[in-house]
């Protein structure tokens, strides 16, 4: 500040007012000052910031989800770009930390809160009985919640004053994939889902269920997983291996799609002849894939802009709220095709 004061002539004290948008200088002052700043290489101290009351310029993200998983995921990285390319226009960084579990990552948002670090948190995976909303509204924490609160209706108000959620409709994109393989006659559905205690894992299996019940299937099968290619490839050789194997099979995410299709591939299984395969989250995966993934579409980068704009809102003042993004679109391809008129048995054990 002595510096920037010398160079443009002026006091300390009005250093201070032009660069923090103060009333107390001309106009003219303040582009000056800001032109000496901008020449001298000055940027805000976000540490001092913080200690000021100012803000720490940050938005927090924490992901409690096993690390080996998220290297093979391109959902998230495509979440985190959306996220990113808003917050740069305000100049806010990210602060991204990766934890072992929910109990560690409220660990993570104490400190955080403790140290000032950041100024408010997207939240991400919802989970029954969530302890994360009524922490963060207590610690005074601006958040916006990435997907459906359990226990929430569409269209009611935020449970909580400082946290606003941004939600997709799982059961209406489930509802749309069943509808989808039921049209081309498959009655053997099975669902190979992400984590069991996800509040998006248990809708879509809730959705299978009820669309199921609507339509008199009673061979339909969610079976849980971690997301990860191998535990898809374990859970697809086992279902491939009951007596009354799926002519469909439903993946969280693509990873376990393509592992899933590999597993068919050398069980002898043409897809879509024998077995039929959908993926939840679109992406270059699926449609470089041969045969071509039948998915869930949506802009996914664009899901991550809207919880950003969310989080400003609510840093700009505005009241928490809930916000329905646009349901997800199915897109089919090559994979899904018309269930077999004779669905082959299993021809040996499940695998353990």
């Amino acid at each position: 500040m002595k510096d920037i004061a010398r160079r443009a002539g002026v006091s300390e004290s009005a250093v201070s007012f032009a660069l923090n948008d103060r009333p107390g200088v001309s106009e003219a002052t303040r582009e000056r000052v800001r032109g000496v700043a901008e020449e001298l290489g000055w940027r805000p101290s976000t540490a001092a910031r913080a200690l000021s009351g100012e803000g720490a310029a940050t938005v927090g993200l924490v992901l409690a989800r096993p690390a080996g998983t998220l290297g093979v995921e391109s959902f998230f990285l495509r979440l985190v770009s959306g996220i990113q390319e808003v917050l740069s226009i305000r100049h806010l960084g990210l602060l991204f930390q990766i934890a072992e579990d929910v109990g560690d990552e409220c660990a993570v948002y104490r400190r955080w809160w403790a140290e000032r670090r950041v100024d408010g948190l997207i939240v991400v995976d919802p989970r029954r009985d969530d302890p994360r909303p009524a922490l963060l509204d207590s610690l005074g924490l601006p958040a916006v919640v990435v997907g459906g609160l359990e226990g929430d209706v569409a269209g009611s108000a935020p449970q909580h004053c400082l946290v606003s959620n941004l939600w997709a409709d799982d059961a209406g994109a489930m509802a749309s994939i069943v509808e989808h393989l039921y049209v081309l006659g498959h009655r053997r559905i099975v669902h190979i889902a992400g984590l069991a205690d996800l509040s998006h894992t248990r809708r879509r299996i809730a959705s299978l269920t009820l669309e199921a019940e609507r339509r008199g299937l009673a061979q339909v099968l969610s079976v849980t997983t971690d997301y990860s290619d191998t535990e898809g490839a374990r859970a697809t050789r086992r279902v491939l291996a009951r007596d009354a194997p799926p002519t469909a099979i439903v993946y969280d995410n693509d990873v376990m799609a393509v592992a899933g299709a590999a597993v068919a591939a050398e069980r002898g299984l043409s897809i879509p002849g024998d077995l039929s395969v959908v993926a939840w989250d679109d992406s270059q995966l699926c449609r470089l894939t041969h045969p071509q993934l039948t998915s869930l579409a949506r802009d996914t980068a664009e899901f991550g802009r809207h919880a950003a704009e969310e989080l400003l809102a609510l840093l700009d003042g505005q009241p928490a709220r809930r916000v329905r993004d646009v349901l997800p679109r199915l897109v089919p391809r090559e994979s899904s095709g018309p269930a077999p008129k004779f669905p082959r048995e299993s021809s040996g054990p499940a695998p353990k």
